[in-house]
């Protein structure tokens, strides 16, 4: 063989080995994060998230992401299995649960269907080292250590649903438990960082990035005062925040050689929890979620900008695709990279029980129009809830009170709602007009309204099953000793608990 025969053989035994070289893939997965970056548009945060602004210039920005539930124990079940939560029945917020550190028990253990794994235990399956450095969260019955290779706190048992990682990961570096614990530094991994997010307040903004307090204007439906405006301008403050979590882990995967192989997720849970109609709720700002994917892919061309509409199911599905496993026929997600991807005409998203808030609301999102079912109208936006004695609440009864809402703020916040509203997002970006009633949009409400009971009926939505006595009973338990509950005239599913006790 010549000099050039065996350099032209080296070479393609060279792309060949590195062809056969799997990814790493790695989930930034922030809590309680909205799009208020500037990749997003975002005028108040223009030039001051320069770490994911330029993950977005360097991968994919997906611009419209919806997440199925703007909670974090449904949302992370959901997207965990690549399934709908109100499918697997992991719709409740914080259900299948015990006390912190103790076993469920059987009556309260929510299983997944025999053939149903979750996203680590695939990857895991095809050769992947899988770690999760932060929250479970997942509302289902499972034995951690099936999922992550690393990370197990001694005193782990199987069925301590909800664990979160090893109850220390908070406090750790990112070097901990992570992709630098596997033994063969040549297996590819799989890998969950938390970050805080919208949690973390303004804890990570680097000096001299903090808002003040009237840097960010108010929307319509929050009357001004300096409860909201501070929480308002937080949220903003933590976008700042996970932008310098996000550089720390580029920065860590890049000093310890792991970045030209992996491929990294951006994105959230849910949107603000600072502010009362996004966390919880279906209005956008509770469901829209920032996407953007970056590393050695065919798809993943550096700066592209996609503007279709894409579920947060669809990380999942993408996950696996990009890992070389085989996508399970019950996956609800699509391979947003697949040679035969077919954009969504609409994303669906619910909420059910929040803590010990009993609701039920229903959401599809189409491409120009968010239609909203809620089946407890009678009860208010803020009846009795886990905020209760935050300022945020306090102020917006105070002024209730005191006769000094606006006739919209009065009705939305406390009156009764109504079964059905529609917005047109283009035009009424705040969600404020809702043109159910309007005959000009009959035809888009009808529309809209089938998509979403044609979904309930093929899906078998079991957010129309009451919760079993013995969940309910949990819950009960779990919340009765709080003055934020005793005190309060909450939902009267719980009368029945009451009633025992004060016999």
């Amino acid at each position: 063989m010549n000099r050039f025969a065996f350099l032209a053989l080296g070479l393609v035994l060279s792309t060949c080995a590195h062809a056969a070289r799997r990814p790493n893939i790695l989930w930034i997965f922030s809590e309680d994060l909205s799009p208020f970056m500037g990749c997003y548009d975002d005028p108040i945060n223009r030039g001051h998230t320069p770490s994911i602004d330029s993950l977005a210039g360097e991968g994919v920005l997906f611009k419209r992401v919806f997440v199925p539930a703007p909670v974090c124990s449904a949302c992370r079940s959901a997207i965990i299995t690549g399934v709908m939560q109100t499918t697997t029945g992991t719709h409740q917020h914080r259900s299948g649960r015990f006390t912190n550190g103790e076993v469920v028990p059987e009556r309260l253990q929510i299983h997944l269907p025999a053939e149903m794994k979750t996203i680590p235990e695939l990857m895991r399956e095809s050769g992947y080292f899988t770690f999760n450095s932060g929250k479970d969260d997942y509302n289902f019955h499972y034995d951690r250590r099936k999922l992550y290779s690393v990370g197990n706190a001694p005193d782990y048992r199987a069925g301590m649903n909800g664990w979160q990682g090893n109850h220390a990961h908070h406090n750790m570096s990112i070097t901990e438990d992570t992709w630098n614990a596997r033994p063969d530094k040549k297996q590819p991994w799989f890998g969950q960082i938390e970050i805080k997010g919208g949690k973390a307040n303004a804890k990570h903004v680097r000096p001299g990035e903090k808002l003040g307090k009237d840097d960010v204007p108010l929307p319509p439906y929050f009357p001004d005062t300096p409860g909201l405006q501070a929480s308002w301008t937080m949220h903003y403050n933590a976008a700042r925040g996970a932008d310098a979590r996000v550089e720390e882990i580029l920065t860590q995967l890049k000093s310890d050689g792991e970045l030209e192989n992996t491929i990294v997720f951006f994105f959230s849970d849910h949107g603000s929890n600072h502010s009362l109609r996004h966390k919880q709720f279906c209005y956008e700002g509770g469901v829209h979620v920032p996407l953007i994917i970056k590393g050695s892919h065919p798809g993943l061309a550096a700066g592209a900008v996609r503007e279709e509409l894409v579920s947060g199911l669809d990380i999942s599905a993408t996950t696996l695709a990009m890992a070389g496993v085989d996508l399970p026929d019950y996956l609800d997600g699509r391979d947003l990279f697949a040679s035969d991807y077919q954009p969504r005409q609409h994303v669906i998203s619910a909420r059910d029980r929040c803590d010990y808030t009993i609701d039920r609301i229903r959401t599809v999102r189409t491409d120009r129009f968010r239609y909203i079912r809620n089946y407890y109208p009678e009860r208010p936006m803020l009846q009795p809830q886990y905020r209760d004695n935050k300022v945020e609440v306090k102020d917006l009864k105070r002024l209730r009170d005191a006769g000094k809402l606006t006739d919209y703020q009065r009705e939305h916040w406390f009156g009764v709602r109504t079964e059905e509203e529609l917005y047109d997002i283009a035009n009424d970006p705040h969600q404020i007009h809702n043109l159910a009633d309007d005959p000009k949009f009959h035809d888009e409400l009808l529309k809209h309204r089938t998509i979403l009971e044609d979904w309930i009926r093929e899906t078998d939505d079991q957010g129309q099953y009451p919760e079993s006595v013995d969940q309910l009973r949990a819950t009960y338990d779990l919340w009765k000793d709080r003055a934020i509950f005793r005190d309060a005239d909450v939902n009267p599913e719980y009368d029945q608990f009451r009633s025992a006790k004060s016999q």
